[in-house]
């Protein structure tokens, strides 16, 4: 029986909540947030993305393989999503708030509060992603699903990342109060949207379970070539998009010398960034047509990055100037092509990796799957987001908080280096992941 409407939408406030909301700030406002408004230095922000999501290459196959097990009235997946949508809503509001405590009292309540972040967003969109391969066994509506599921990550994105700065002020108050108060509103959003999902959606499918826990899924999947290849394609689009996300904001306030204001828009790092959410969110929604007449999820993926590599290399040659804004923002429009078209792409892709696996070892491993989906999104925006704020440190950004007062310090010390290098990490290194993402896509097997 085909999936109702309410449920492709229920799919996608999923995403909309983890993808649109949590992982949309912490990709874009946490490295800023860190160095310039809670007040840690450029290392430990660096050490704390890097630790806290490389921890999660860890405990993501574990959640796979746990919530495979998982048996209860509410369905295999679902349950993690009903009972864990008010934790990650919580622990993310605490996140974004700064607590009147020294540098030793701040790095403690940062990382203690990211990796709990990293464990609660593990525990809800690994079964979320999961979803995906009990809901249907129809390949084209795993396209669609998948689809939904990107459209609305990027129209919950692009709401987020377009009212940010009005939002702040609204909010008034000093930074740290605006990002405590943002914290609390869209924690308590995401919440609702990840139970809306867990409710809405329906498990049609059995997967078939081991009977017993065994180290054999992890082993096999180490023998599995499409597994490999996709990861390593995955974990290679969030390096290209963990890159320019987290360096967005450092663009705008030292390449740019902060806001820029056109006909009363406010153009901030989130408003910048948001010509490509809804960009994404269109192209993500066109996706499964575009796969259709290219005639291959692998042929459209290909194109997709080319797209993205062409973007970046052009992106470099634009003057670093406020008056090129728009020219800037219609770069990262076409580059947004490219990652629209080829997002849901990389979900459907694991679907079919899921069900090559079945078929090839008898029991499901679904779950485990799909959690290397998140495990390459956390591994490659935690090598990202740790390697912008070791290459800006390098280049003369130093950042830390006054023992004596509290107060956030900042201080560039080679501005004109410093300039360079964000500008290096917006263009030329996104450029050469995507060249990457082409040569593993020659030698990914399954052909649909």
């Amino acid at each position: 029986m085909a999936a109702k409407f309410s449920e492709k939408i229920g799919y996608a406030l999923g995403d909309a909540a983890a993808g649109g909301i949590t992982w949309k700030v912490m990709s874009i406002a946490f490295p800023l947030f860190f160095t310039n408004v809670f007040g840690l230095t450029v290392a430990d922000t660096a050490t704390l993305m890097l630790v806290a999501r490389l921890f999660d290459v860890i405990t993501d196959p574990m959640m796979g393989a746990i919530a495979d097990r998982t048996q209860s009235k509410w369905g295999t997946y679902r349950p993690w999503l009903i009972f864990g949508a008010i934790p990650l809503g919580l622990v993310f509001a605490l996140l974004l708030f700064t607590p009147d405590f020294g540098p030793t009292g701040k790095r403690i309540w940062a990382y203690s509060l990211y990796l709990l972040m990293m464990v609660v967003y593990t525990a809800v969109n690994v079964p979320y992603g999961s979803l995906l391969g009990v809901m249907t066994s129809d390949d084209n509506e795993k396209n669609e699903f998948s689809s939904y599921r990107m459209v609305g990550a990027y129209a919950m994105g692009f709401v987020t990342l377009l009212s940010f700065p009005y939002l702040q002020k609204l909010v008034g108050g000093t930074p740290q109060h605006q990002y405590a108060v943002l914290g609390a509103v869209l924690g308590g959003i995401a919440a609702l949207g990840t139970l809306a999902c867990g409710l809405l959606t329906k498990e049609r499918l059995k997967p078939v379970r081991a009977e017993k826990f065994s180290f054999k899924p992890f082993a096999d999947l180490f023998r599995n070539k499409p597994w490999i290849y996709l990861t390593l394609i995955g974990i290679c689009t969030n390096f290209f998009n963990g890159f320019r996300y987290a360096v967005a904001g450092y663009l705008l306030e030292y390449c740019l010398h902060g806001d820029v204001t056109v006909n009363g828009l406010i153009i901030n790092y989130t408003v910048f960034m948001t010509f490509g959410e809804v960009t994404c969110m269109i192209f993500g929604g066109l996706s499964p047509k575009f796969t259709k007449w290219v005639g291959s999820k692998r042929k459209a993926f290909a194109w997709a990055a080319t797209i993205c590599a062409v973007a970046s290399v052009a992106f470099f040659f634009i003057p670093m100037n406020p008056a090129w804004i728009w020219v800037m923002i219609a770069d990262v429009i076409i580059a947004s092509i490219g990652i629209g078209l080829y997002s849901p792409l990389l979900w459907s892709m694991y679907a079919d990796v899921a069900d090559y696996a079945t078929e090839k070892n008898g029991t499901s491993s679904t779950g485990l799957i799909f959690s290397s989906g998140t495990m390459a999104q956390k591994f490659g925006s935690a090598i990202s987001g740790a390697l912008v704020a070791l290459f800006l440190g390098f280049a003369g950004f130093v950042s830390g908080t006054d023992p004596a007062t509290g107060e956030t310090i900042v201080t560039i010390t080679n501005e004109a280096s410093v300039c360079r290098m964000i500008w290096m990490i917006f263009s030329i290194f996104p450029a050469i992941i995507a060249g990457l993402i082409l040569l593993l896509l020659r030698l990914y097997p399954i052909k649909k």
